[in-house]
């Protein structure tokens, strides 16, 4: 057996091992339609044996040296990047990505593992001032077992910076991927940390569907879930998890606006715009779902962005194709009906508006209105809405008019006037003069509104905060004596 060919596993990573189960679901190409292995189907029932050895595995793990779970993190890392092409090749076939896709988000993934091992050894507390004589202090706990439920998108790195730092933290983790992407968004990760020298326990990965989930976000002894997916499902999630008083890390959707100033070039402003709407098919909570350009430059910016999408050809990416397949009927047959509602009420299609398969064409929507539902909804697919404004105030006004709040691009000649712009536009991201689509390890990572609660992923101080408990700690030499 190769480091990790699900073609040859028939299992079920369970307590450090693989199991053999006689449930299998297969993985199914987008972009063929063929099956191209099976993998294991967990059930809600395997749960509890699941998060009852990730407890048991937990305790040793969290009172083992820093210095030993950083190094298990950077083995982990160096064991990905060995094996970047093994990742990015289930990226293509599992979850449609573009070749350049698939190899920089598996780059991503070992970046997570790289900054967690810093994570690890990061001071964990502080010293407090205190009214008596005493030593007082904080400190950051492991929360114990943690849930990650993660998304098909980008499922190496939406799975990846919630595992790592939880783990280089001291908790124990159960995965539960998508099932649409259960190899490149949990079952590399189950060889990737056996082969770093996780204990067995300490990470397991349940591949199932929603009652898989379900059961996880339930279960008494998991504390803290960490969920990336729709906004729908988010608010399920998180309104199960305040019944449950459990904390709940929701990155969810977004509706995200570029705003293109009159004073642009407008070559480099349409670059930026197909780049934020096309890349990996639109299927990114960050993707430019609105381009909100001034009436100045606007016939040539949507000109411009046409000839572009008219070039990017969708179709296998083994092929080399920019852009690959949507993810499944469903979700194209959603892209459509937003298109043809929006087209229905009064927008022009200037590129693409059809699809062969599951390759929708890169489609840009012109003469877009607040009333139309390219403009209302997260479409999830190649398709640029292009609106127009005269002035600030109506471009404010566009900005805020959605509920969502993840991440904002502003093209402007002048950086620093878009700078004092965006104190009027609230989202949990900003880029100046670049596009919406952009995310690092080491930088804080959430929106605001609909989009989530806020950033819970990315650096040390979030990750530290997202995946520990603050712990009061006071010391005296004597026993204390009181009045009675």
């Amino acid at each position: 057996m190769t480091f990790f060919d699900p073609q040859t596993w028939d299992g079920r990573y369970f307590d450090g091992s693989w199991v053999s189960t006689p449930d299998t679901a297969a993985v199914v190409s987008p972009s063929t339609g063929e099956t191209i292995g099976r993998v294991a189907a967990a059930t809600a029932a395997d749960l509890d044996r699941t998060v009852d050895a990730a407890r048991r595995a937990q305790t040793a793990w969290a009172a083992a040296p820093a210095e030993e779970r950083a190094a298990a993190m950077r083995r982990a890392a160096a064991i990905i990047e060995e094996n970047t092409e093994t990742l990015a090749r289930w990226l293509s076939d599992e979850a449609g990505s573009a070749t350049g896709k698939a190899h920089f988000e598996a780059s991503l993934v070992a970046n997570e593992f790289h900054l967690a091992a810093a994570t690890a050894m990061m001071p964990y507390g502080q010293l407090l001032r205190s009214a008596r004589p005493r030593l007082s202090l904080s400190r950051r706990r492991p929360v114990g077992v943690v849930g990650v439920i993660s998304p098909f998108n980008f499922p190496g790195i939406l799975s990846a910076r919630s595992i790592a730092p939880a783990l280089a933290l001291g908790n124990a983790v159960v995965l539960k991927p998508d099932p649409r992407t259960s190899v490149s968004g949990g079952l590399f990760f189950a060889a990737v940390l056996e082969a770093a020298g996780v204990p067995a326990g300490v990470f397991s990965v349940l591949p199932g569907g929603v009652e898989v989930g379900s059961a996880l976000v339930d279960h008494p002894a998991v504390p803290i879930i960490s969920f990336t997916g729709s906004t729908e499902a988010g608010r399920i999630i998180g309104a199960r998890a305040g019944q449950l008083l459990k904390r709940a890390h929701l990155e969810l959707g977004g509706n995200n606006a570029l705003v293109v100033l009159g004073d642009v070039d407008v070559a480099a402003a349409a670059s930026a715009g197909a780049w934020g709407s096309f890349l990996h098919q639109g299927q990114i909570c960050m993707t430019t779902g609105r381009h909100l350009v001034h009436d100045s430059i606007y016939d040539e910016y949507v000109e411009t962005l046409s000839a572009k999408a008219a070039a990017l050809p969708a179709g296998d990416p083994s092929t080399g194709a920019p852009l690959g397949p949507i993810i499944d009927e469903r979700q194209r047959d959603k892209i459509d009906a937003i298109v043809r509602e929006t087209v229905d009420a009064g927008a022009r299609v200037t590129a693409g508006g059809g699809y062969d398969r599951l390759f929708f064409e890169a489609t840009v929507l012109a003469d877009v209105t607040p009333e139309h539902a390219a403009f209302q909804k997260e479409i999830f697919g190649p398709v640029a809405p292009v609106t127009r404004f005269s002035s600030v105030d109506e471009l404010v006004d566009l900005v805020n008019a959605s509920d969502y709040g993840l991440s904002l691009g502003i093209l402007a000649k002048d950086a620093f006037r878009a700078y004092e712009l965006a104190d009027r536009l609230p989202s949990g991201i900003l880029h100046i003069n670049d596009q919406t689509v952009d995310d690092e390890s080491q930088a804080p990572f959430g929106g605001v509104g609909a989009s989530g609660t806020g950033a819970r992923f990315g650096g040390h101080e979030a990750n530290i905060e997202a995946f520990t408990e603050t712990q009061w700690v006071t010391m005296q030499a004597d026993v204390a004596t009181y009045p009675f």
